[in-house]
């Protein structure tokens, strides 16, 4: 703290603000000091950079409210909880297995989810959904053994606690593809939950601006950790909340202080820097730090001194006097100032260790939570300070590996026994029982009670909805035909199929269009009237081009969500739509649009989480292929995303090359998602490459599905045969070198388009592993060997992506095989250029199937170097993975 070099006027100015509060209120003050500040500006005085408050408590002791539970009982119930957590999670460590599973987090946090189980958090039962909750990941063990003393789980499943394998298990953390009727997000993955909440909060009120849903009180809490916040995704989005005004949403920070390793700021606050991010981007910020136990000292303390000491400590320090005991937090805290030490002389080493830290007080969190739930026009964090690891004694509370703790020595465990008053015998105490009251007990009356007045248990999911009214394919005939002489790209073909989806009279409305600030380049900008960029504000503005056909416009009821240059905040708007079915009971069908280099690689872990989340939906990668995007370069040419794509089980990928084969594609995804029930979610690829689309071939719609179908047929004579196959827009470089192979070397070719090798890949490996495991039935065989056999001649395929991605077809292909694909780095250039340097263009598809039947002894290899002599290729050419 700086020298007051006039210690009496600065007393005059605090005497004169306290009597303004006191006489007009906190509002005048309010306004007296806005005017000051302004004035300061005005003046050339430097303000503080960042709006923190003192390291106190937010809410004064005069404005707290009556907790209005049993403290008492509760008290009973959250020790009950912490010991079944504990128990669980030593049990999983208590064999040779060693599991793992984590003690510290739930310990220090337990107080911070049962005054919200208690009092705030409303469950599903009904007819209105509850709130919906991002558990940090590290807690699960606490909120299963809460659900164990429910009767939700038995003892056996809490044995199983991370054996999941035989089907009667718990998940390690919250995972709704492995629990579907219990968690409802995925939030292991730090940073992912508060970004996924942020965006959520603001779909609810989107869907209630549009009138999808009723318009409720509902809440988005989300719970994360101060290390947590290190993760860019964790604050990156939090002035979304506060331009949105998003009411309905909570943060509660578990502030322990400590990351995995150690602290999170050990020569810093990370409180007070938490505080001054979120207070700089507009939210509540309400600080619950210090327990009831404070009070009474800084009630009692006339010197200020004890204020500035916790100002000035840092939270090393802070979490030294948790680690070491009441002794050494009288000497190094109180000790600084010998007035301190005279504050707390009457107090005991016990009772200075018992002073509780404000995320540990019940009654301090219920009224942090609730101010937050009433609180309006603007979204709350709470930042509540603990201890991690409370309560596990020397064997992990406040050490720097307490979050590597798995289990308890003897004594730690008696003393967690003693100190929460939990009724197990010494003889037991080794066995780590679980401990359920007795269904007609004070606790269990007052738990199920509790939940029943706050509307069902807690985590739960539903999945159950109303399938939807399909539109039938012939509802895009226009995709279905043959273009002419007109060439467009399947990047026009997607919007030209959504602009009919969002008319639809059955699914119109619930068709969410999600793009990153890319509208234009993907030719949607003739949406913006139609149906209107959402903006909760509206349009306070004239656009310039407001005379304009395709002007720019935003709408309250607007149904397109522009989020920005923003991938991460749009694949988390995508998540929100793409659960509605779920978390709103409301089956919305979102299609998110965006550059596809910017897709998977940029936002892999969102679209994992998505699996997770059992999110139905489609994500379009425009502008994919390696060789499709004229000029722009490494940065924007993707040949990977398909292969990104493939490692999410229940991702369906493609990569179309007509316009007839996006329209099959997405009818049938939708059909399978919102009316067959199917849990899976698409990636389409999409070209930004111009050329004519044909009609859809007869008979053609199951090919495409499954992955492959034969396009052409060549009905020459001639002595040998290829079959050639592409994806993309290098099926057509493949149809080109077809008229080659016909015209100039007498070698007829059959051309196959292969609109998902991942598909046939997956379709192949079930036929493999169900022979493996049937031997003596007829072999099964994959999709793609039956579609190919009898084929005559070799098979060469050639895409816009890695050869990784067609790879994986070799063991299903019944014959030679070859494989063209773009490795190595994208450049920029024109789509000729590119086509010749990663070697995929026509002609070395037809290189390729020369040397394939060279290769068979079908024809010379003379043949072959001459074509390469023939079409000017330098067989020294720089290789595209090495340069």
């Amino acid at each position: 703290m700086q020298h007051d070099i006039d210690a009496i006027e600065t007393k005059e100015w605090l005497d004169a603000l306290r009597s303004v509060v006191r006489h007009a209120g906190k509002d005048r003050a309010a306004e007296l000091l806005k005017a000051l500040s302004e004035s300061a500006v005005n003046n050339g005085i430097e303000q503080p950079s960042s709006i923190q408050t003192p390291y106190r408590n937010t809410i004064p002791v005069e404005k707290e409210i009556q907790f209005p539970g049993d403290a008492k009982l509760e008290r009973k119930i959250r020790s009950i909880i912490r010991w079944n957590a504990m128990a669980m999670v030593m049990k999983a460590n208590d064999n040779d297995d060693g599991l793992g599973g984590h003690i510290a987090s739930f310990a220090s946090s337990a107080t911070l989810y049962d005054v919200g189980f208690n009092h705030f958090f409303r469950g599903n039962d009904g007819d209105v959904p509850g709130d919906l909750i991002y558990f940090q990941g590290h807690v699960s063990p606490g909120m299963y053994a809460r659900s164990y003393i429910e009767g939700r789980f038995d003892d056996e499943t809490l044995d199983n606690f991370r054996r999941e394998v035989d089907g009667k298990g718990l998940s390690s953390y919250p995972h709704p593809w492995l629990m579907p009727d219990y968690w409802q997000f995925p939030t292991v993955s730090m940073g992912l939950g508060p970004i996924k909440s942020i965006y959520q909060a603001r779909f609810n009120r989107y869907l209630e601006a549009r009138g999808l849903v009723p318009v409720s009180d509902r809440k988005v809490w989300a719970f994360l950790g101060d290390g947590e916040c290190d993760e860019p995704e964790s604050l990156g989005a939090i002035s979304l909340a506060s331009r949105e005004k998003l009411d309905n949403l909570i943060f509660v920070i578990n502030c322990n202080l400590q990351r995995l390793d150690g602290p999170v700021r050990g020569n810093g606050k990370i409180v007070q820097e938490l505080e001054g991010v979120f207070r700089g981007a507009g939210w509540n910020v309400i600080k619950v730090l210090w327990g009831r136990g404070w009070d009474a000292l800084l009630a009692k303390d006339k010197t200020g001194l004890l204020q500035k000491r916790m100002d000035e400590v840092v939270d090393g320090e802070m979490q030294n006097y948790k680690a070491n005991g009441g002794a050494y937090t009288r000497e190094h805290f109180f000790g600084k100032y010998p007035e301190l030490l005279e504050l707390v002389k009457d107090l005991s080493d016990d009772d200075i260790m018992a002073l509780a830290r404000g995320g540990h007080d019940s009654h301090k969190v219920y009224n942090a939570y609730h101010q937050a739930v009433n609180t309006k026009g603007r979204p709350t964090v709470i930042l509540a300070q603990t201890v991690k690891g409370y309560g596990m004694g020397s064997s992990g509370e406040a050490i720097n590996k307490t979050h590597s703790v798995k289990s308890l020595v003897i004594e730690d465990l008696k003393r967690f026994r003693d100190r929460f008053e939990l009724p197990i015998s010494d003889e037991d105490l080794p066995n780590l029982p679980y401990y359920r009251p007795a269904e007609d007990s004070p606790e269990m009356q007052y738990m199920k009670g509790r939940r029943k007045e706050l509307r069902g248990f807690l985590p739960s999911r539903s999945s159950a909805f109303d399938p939807l009214l399909v539109p039938a394919l012939d509802a895009f005939a226009a995709q279905l035909k043959s273009t002419g002489e007109r060439e467009i790209s399947t990047t026009m073909s997607f919007v030209r199929i959504l602009s009919s989806l969002v008319k639809d009279k059955n699914i119109g409305k619930q068709i969410v269009p999600i793009v990153p600030d890319e509208a234009r380049t993907f030719g949607m900008e003739g949406m913006f009237k139609t149906v209107g960029i959402y903006s909760s504000e509206g349009q306070k503005y004239v656009p310039h081009d407001a005379g304009q056909m395709m002007s720019y416009h935003e709408s309250a009821t607007g149904q397109i969500l522009e989020e920005g240059i923003n991938e991460a905040g749009s694949m988390a708007s995508w998540i929100a739509a793409a659960t509605a079915y779920s978390n709103y009971r409301k089956p919305m069908i979102p299609f998110y649009i965006y550059y596809s280099m910017f897709g998977f690689q940029r936002i892999g872990d969102l679209a994992w989480a998505a699996g997770d989340s059992q999110a139905r939906g489609f994500l379009l990668g425009a502008t994919a292929g390696r060789t499709t995007l004229n000029g722009e370069g490494l940065q924007h040419q993707d040949g990977h995303s398909h292969v990104f794509a493939n490692t999410i089980p229940n991702c369906r990928s493609y990569d179309p090359t007509y316009a007839y084969e996006l329209a099959v594609i997405i009818q049938d995804g939708i059909k399978r998602m919102y009316h067959d029930n199917e849990n899976v979610f698409y990636y389409v690829s999409l070209m930004n490459e111009n050329y004519q689309h044909p009609d859809l071939p007869e008979g053609a719609e199951e090919g495409i599905i499954k992955g492959i179908y034969q396009l052409e047929k060549g009905t020459g004579k001639a002595k040998n045969r290829v079959q050639l196959m592409g994806a993309g827009t290098i099926l057509r470089e493949v149809r080109f070198a077809a008229e080659i192979l016909r015209n100039e070397f007498d070698v007829e070719a059959d051309v196959w388009s292969v609109t998902s090798v991942n598909e046939l890949t997956r379709d192949g490996q079930r036929a493999t592993r169900w022979n493996l495991l049937n031997p003596t039935a007829t072999p099964r065989k994959p999709y793609v060997t039956q579609a190919l056999e009898g084929s005559d001649g070799p098979f060469v395929i050639a895409t816009d992506n890695l050869k990784t991605y067609s790879e994986q077809l070799r063991a299903y292909i019944p014959g030679h095989y070859t494989v063209l694909g773009t490795e190595g780095f994208g450049r920029s250039d024109t789509r000729s250029k590119l086509r010749h340097f990663f070697e995929v263009n026509r002609y070395f598809v037809v290189i390729a199937a020369l040397k394939s039947l060279a290769d068979q002894g079908k024809i010379k290899a003379d043949v072959v170097a001459k074509a390469i002599k023939k079409f000017g290729i330098d067989p020294e050419k720089a290789d595209p993975l090495s340069v």
